[in-house]
């Protein structure tokens, strides 16, 4: 290959390259000899190329070429040559492997083998020792229930002692014992030890409750308990008053002790599960006692056919469950309670006092209440008298709210579905009085100013006090959903009661400046404005918290998208909807009420718009200036009217409704008085004095700068009054800015808009200013 390629190069140094073409791409072909293999082409081409002067180099390439054909060929005999040792040597290595794992399956087989006849021969033993295990296991179970036999007979000898030699005390420790013992067993499956255990617990459990409770109730009856009547003071305690107590703090430390096994043996009185109370926790052995004469009396005087049982007067008991508890506070909490605190106790005696009496009540309530579903008057009565005793329950007596008390038995499903709809219907009752009763439409504060700032009548005040105490006796209901259910309540009546206001409105508004439609403007305002700070209150945000977790745990819950995105951030209130529908009817109030004014003084200011402002004299030719004897009807009206307005609306809303009737009068003389006339000097001069000495000031006892909402008209004054040369002026700039609207303007001179901000007109446009300039007759040759 070296040869040919010498050769080849050889015949090129003779100047024969015509059979050879160079590609850009740097690769080369030969058209008469095509045996060169391509990359032997690239190599010459890459190391000679065109330049014969190169030639040189072959000699130096044939011999790299030679160096590196000899190393390729050493590098092959060496392969060759070691390949076959590593081969050899690894088939070696697996031999032995093989070798190796022969003989370790042979000794398995052997292991094996061995393992398989010792197991034979020891499966006899195998069989008698599990058979000797089985039956140690059941002697031992037998000796265990022998052993929990004569534990309970010892702690039973050991009481039945104790009660032989008057030792009470010993004796109540060895039935805490037995029950600690008996707790212990529960998860036993024998059920006859269990049986005997529980059957000697409440066989010594009785003796000693007995004995104890007779001598207790005999040291209670000796300390006049329980106190009907409220303690008197002045009595004189007994002579052996220290006795008597010493004997009530051991008899009721003992009777302490028997509360292990009374929670084993008795079960705790509950309320049916009706009426959806949560299990309270067990009364003390001792403070169930001392409810027995309370709890006697209470089913004596209201159970039955009693003449106190009566439907009629729930309050008969609930009272006196308020007077029990209040007049053994005193006791309880001097007497009893340090007794508890020595004994280590974390019972509160007068809790668990007022916790038993309450029981006695929800039991009556409850049973009252579902007697009480078809009579709308007494159940609403009953009602009443159960949020005046819960009120009274947590606040005087300090009762917990996180136990349960009667509102409870009120959130029955049955029971509140029908207090909804009694609320419901006294409401709209309520609600028809007050919009028909004579006063219903004048305020209540009318003539104390500083009091009447909202100017609500009497039926919207009444209104939203019907709702603020809707609000009082609900707030205080346990279950989340049933305060949703009272709020949802209120919404339904606002937007009543809105739909009633707007009923009434449509009657009256052909009279919009009438006392009774901007009584019902101002009695939809003061709602509005009452239902957004009720909104910010705590208890309505704790009601728009409840309202988004319910509509996360429950799809049914009537909430979308949108309301819970806007609650969630805070950005609504609950109250969004109604004062939005409420903001609209004030909002077309507004509109009608503005409207009614505007075309009043429309017609008012007919002879105004017609005036001969071509032909007035000028205010030099007169020797005073005075107000158009066409203007003054408008103006006439326009003060009326107003002045009607601030006597019957409140002041917000007087205010919003003199801005927009300004702003629509803004425009009214703007369009149909200015440019509906041609104007001289004496006509503009007469204008801009009607406007600035008497048009604005009917609005100045209002606001400091009155003419900040008469714009057009102010600046159309402006332009008509500008002196002539001044107005020539003003003219060519507009001119020259209207007509250079392809070339930039000189920087030295100013823009239309510059100028006229100099002039203090800001609000037209310079087209407009161009149009009140033509309206100008007063000019040089005219």
């Amino acid at each position: 290959m070296d040869a040919s390629i010498l050769q080849e190069t050889k015949s090129r140094s003779d100047g024969d390259y015509r059979g050879i073409s160079l590609r850009h791409n740097g690769t080369e072909t030969r058209e008469e000899d095509s045996e060169i293999p391509e990359y032997v082409a690239e190599l010459i081409e890459a190391e000679i190329g065109c330049d014969l002067k190169a030639l040189k180099k072959v000699s130096g390439l044939l011999e790299r070429m030679s160096k590196e054909k000899k190393q390729l060929e050493e590098q092959v005999l060496t392969a060759s040559s070691s390949v076959p040792l590593k081969m050899e040597a690894a088939l070696c290595r697996a031999g032995e492997v093989q070798r190796a794992v022969g003989v370790l399956l042979d000794r398995e087989r052997g292991v094996s083998n061995t393992v398989s006849q010792h197991l034979q021969g020891a499966q006899p033993w195998m069989d008698q020792l599990s058979l000797r295990l089985s039956q140690m296991e059941e002697t031992e179970h037998y000796l265990s229930y022998l052993k929990w036999i004569a534990r309970i007979e010892e702690l039973s000898d050991t009481i039945q002692q104790h009660m032989m030699t008057s030792n009470v005390w010993e004796a109540a420790s060895g039935l805490v014992a037995m029950a600690e013992l008996d707790i212990r067993l529960q998860d036993s499956s024998c059920g006859h030890l269990l049986s005997f255990i529980r059957d000697t617990v409440r066989f010594w459990h009785k003796i000693l409750k007995d004995k104890l409770t007779s001598d207790f109730e005999e040291v209670l009856k000796q300390l006049h308990w329980p106190f009907i009547s409220p303690p008197q003071t002045s009595l004189a305690p007994p002579a052996n008053g220290a006795e008597l107590h010493n004997q009530l703090e051991s008899l009721f430390a003992q009777l302490l002790k028997l509360q292990t096994s009374d929670d084993l043996i008795t079960e705790q009185r509950q309320l049916p599960e009706r009426c959806g109370l949560p299990p309270s926790p067990p009364l003390a052995l001792p403070i169930q006692i001392m409810l027995l004469p309370l709890h006697k009396r209470f089913r004596y005087h209201f159970t039955g056919s009693r003449q106190t049982n009566v439907l009629s007067k729930p309050e008969w008991y609930l009272t006196q469950v308020l007077m029990w508890i209040g007049n053994h506070s005193d006791f309880l909490e001097e007497k009893v309670q340090p007794i508890l605190l020595r004994a280590s106790s974390a019972i509160d005696a007068r809790l668990q006092f007022s916790s038993g009496l309450l029981t006695l009540a929800l039991e009556k309530l409850s049973c009252d209440a579902s007697r009480l579903l078809y009579d709308d008057a007494l159940f609403c009565h009953l009602v009443d008298e159960v949020l005046l005793f819960e009120k009274e329950l947590r606040g005087t007596h300090a009762y917990p709210s996180s136990l349960p008390g009667a509102l409870h038995i009120l959130t029955e499903e049955t029971i509140f579905q029908k207090w909804l709809t009694v609320e419901r219907k006294f409401a709209l009752e309520k609600m028809d009085s007050m919009l028909s009763s004579e006063a219903a439409w004048s305020s209540q504060y009318k003539d104390i100013s500083d009091v009447d700032e909202m100017k609500a009548p009497d039926c919207a005040e009444t209104f939203m006090t019907l709702l603020l105490v809707i609000t009082d006796r609900y707030q205080d209901l346990p279950s989340p959903r049933c305060r949703l259910s009272f709020l949802a309540l209120q919404k339904e009546l606002v937007d009543d009661f809105r739909i009633r206001l707007t009923q009434v409105m449509k009657e009256e508004s052909r009279t919009p400046l009438g006392p009774r439609y901007c009584a019902i403007l101002n009695a939809v305002n003061y709602i509005a404005a009452v239902l957004a700070d009720w909104a910010d209150s705590v208890f309505f945000l704790q009601l728009q918290q409840a309202e988004l977790e319910l509509g996360a745990e429950s799809p049914s819950w009537p909430l979308s998208p949108t309301q819970a995105g806007r609650l969630a951030s805070l950005e609504g209130s609950v109250f969004d909807e109604m004062i939005t529908l409420l903001e609209r009817l004030r909002h077309d109030m507004m509109g009608r009420l503005v409207e009614f004014i505007l075309r009043e003084a429309r017609e008012r200011a007919k002879p105004y718009c017609r005036e001969r402002w071509l032909s007035l004299p000028s205010q030099s030719d007169q020797a005073a200036m005075s107000l158009s004897s066409s203007a003054c009807p408008m103006m006439l009206c326009l003060r009326d009217h107003m002045l009607q307005l601030q006597q019957m609306l409140c002041f917000p809303l007087f205010k919003s409704c003199w801005q927009a009737l300004a702003e629509r009068l803004d425009l009214f003389i703007y369009q149909d008085v200015i440019l509906s006339n041609h104007f001289n000097e004496g006509g503009a001069a007469q204008l801009q004095f009607d406007m600035t000495r008497n048009l604005f000031p009917l609005f100045g006892h209002h606001c400091k700068r009155p003419e900040n909402y008469f714009k057009h008209v102010k600046e159309g004054c402006i332009v008509l009054n500008l002196n002539v040369g001044s107005a020539l002026l003003l003219r060519d700039v507009l001119r020259q800015g209207g007509s250079e609207t392809n070339s930039p303007l000189d920087p030295n001179q100013p823009s239309p808009v510059a100028t006229l901000n100099e002039l203090g007109i800001f609000r037209l446009a310079p087209s407009d200013v161009e149009i009140l300039l033509s309206l100008r007759t007063h000019w040089p040759g005219q």
